[in-house]
């Protein structure tokens, strides 16, 4: 049966739209993932970046637990990239040369990992670095991403960001399992060098984003962006005033502020357990798996479920599930007749579920407490207030730590900490009734979870609600 070239052409078009959910395949489309997918396969270094600083440069668990909380400082300032890139544009352009520098930028942070950085100092400016990079070019690909939502039609509301969220989904998967086997055949400055690589494709491909430039007229065009982030910042203020926005916003940071056991438990598997690269990338595969999973679940059963509600539960299931980190640490589970490596995976599995469930009503509530006109401003705002909580969460563990004497040898206190980190958690629940009553996401359905999926697709510090099993 012949067909004819229109039909040929017809059936090449459909499945065009399968694969691209909907999405004309462009260059600039092209570029767009390829920003996403590079935010996901950044993930090749978090285990080389975890054993730099403890072989290489010695830091205790106390040590590695602050340089992270200042590490991650950029991604608390998501809103003052926004306000720069909307206000000063760089040779006519608002977008492009950002994406251009945030690439350039990676690489070379990167690069110095690989060979200048020697010193706990170094170390720390050039990761900080690192997560100015990502922060950055996120923020400026959103804003790409949100204008072209705009255009789009009420059947193909969500395809775009879904579409984004596959492409650093993708790149995390790809990459998770890869971070530990690389580790067993390279050193950690070699990674390094392989992954500076990869912020230059953001650089290269932005030349492919489609951006018409500002007006040429200097000083009207200054004048314009000035009263732009004047108002701007005039709604942001009026909006962040309000009873209604701050006292939740205070209930998130709350809720990811709490202490956590994170780097104390990586020198606990590594040195005390003896686990491998290779598995702990496996873990890592695991758990990146599990993390869509619970995203699945989320979106499926509880999207409609009161904040209230969903909040208390994740809360107190977190605490609660959080508690069987004991059982590894007092090594029950060999009594037991289970096998370390099984029970940490095993437990890695439940507890990502559990805390991608728990961070998805975050992202939802930022969404319904921004008002019009506002939106992503504000959103960028709560979820930099949000990322801000975790790096107290850092701070405080690192202080714990300290107090308890757990060092990358002795391990005696490390259960005391995992109890006090666990029901530390539950101290926001006093507070609860700072979230809106009686409320659902009912009315951010419209919207669809995906058009918030890049907060999911990077994976910033404490980005899990729930202080896992996290042994990467």
């Amino acid at each position: 049966m012949l067909i004819s070239s229109s039909g040929l052409s017809k059936v090449k078009n459909s499945v065009r739209e399968k694969v691209f959910f909907g999405n004309e395949p462009t260059a600039e489309l092209f570029a767009i993932l390829t920003v996403y997918f590079v935010q996901g396969i950044l993930g090749l270094a978090r285990l080389a970046v975890s054993f730099f600083l403890k072989d290489e440069l010695g830091l205790t668990p106390a040590q590695a637990s602050a340089l992270f909380g200042i590490v991650f400082l950029p991604w608390t300032l998501k809103t003052l990239y926004g306000l720069i890139s909307d206000g000063l544009p760089i040779c006519g352009y608002r977008r492009r040369p950002y994406l251009i520098l945030s690439g350039m930028l990676g690489t070379i942070a990167w690069a110095s990992l690989a060979t200048i950085v020697h010193t706990p100092i170094a170390a720390t400016i050039a990761l900080a670095l690192t997560s100015l990079s990502v922060a950055g070019s996120d923020v400026i690909v959103d804003s790409i991403v949100v204008a072209k939502v705009r255009t789009e039609s009420q059947a193909r509301a969500g395809s775009l960001q879904s579409l984004c969220w596959v492409s650093s989904a993708l790149g995390g998967l790809i990459t998770a399992y890869l971070s530990g086997v690389l580790l067993e055949l390279f050193t950690t400055r070699t990674i390094f060098w392989i992954t500076a690589s990869f912020p230059l494709l953001v650089s290269g491909t932005a030349w492919l984003i489609a951006e018409v430039p500002v007006s040429k007229d200097a000083s009207v065009n200054d004048d314009s962006n000035f009263v732009s982030i004047r108002h701007q910042l005039q709604q942001l203020r009026a909006a962040v005033t309000q009873k209604a926005i701050w006292l939740p916003t205070a209930f998130i940071f709350l809720l990811h502020a709490t202490p956590t056991a994170e780097s104390a438990f990586f020198f606990f598997t590594t040195n005390e357990l003896h686990f491998e690269p290779e598995f702990l990338g496996r873990v890592h595969l695991v758990t990146s798996i599990a993390a869509l999973v619970g995203v699945w679940i989320f979106q499926r059963f509880l999207k409609t479920v009161p904040f209230r509600v969903i909040f208390a539960w994740t809360t107190v299931l977190s605490a609660v599930l959080g508690m069987t980190m004991l059982i590894l640490v007092t090594h029950t589970n060999r009594a037991l007749g289970i096998d370390d490596h099984w029970f940490s995976l095993g437990d890695s599995l439940i507890l990502t579920v559990m805390g991608r469930i728990a961070f998805l009503p975050v992202l939802v509530l930022g969404a319904k407490l921004c008002p019009p006109g506002v939106e992503a401003t504000l959103f960028a705002l709560l979820m930099s207030v949000y990322n801000l909580g975790g790096i107290v969460s850092y701070q405080f563990g690192a202080v714990l730590m300290y107090w308890l004497g757990i060092t990358e040898t002795n391990f005696n206190a490390l259960w005391l900490l995992v109890i006090i980190a666990n029901l530390s958690r539950l101290l926001p629940l006093l507070f609860i009734n700072w979230l809106p009553a009686a409320d659902s996401q009912s009315e951010t359905e419209q919207a669809s979870l995906p058009e918030f999926m890049s907060e999911l697709m990077v994976q910033q510090p404490g980005s899990e609600p729930i202080k896992t099993l996290n042994i990467e």
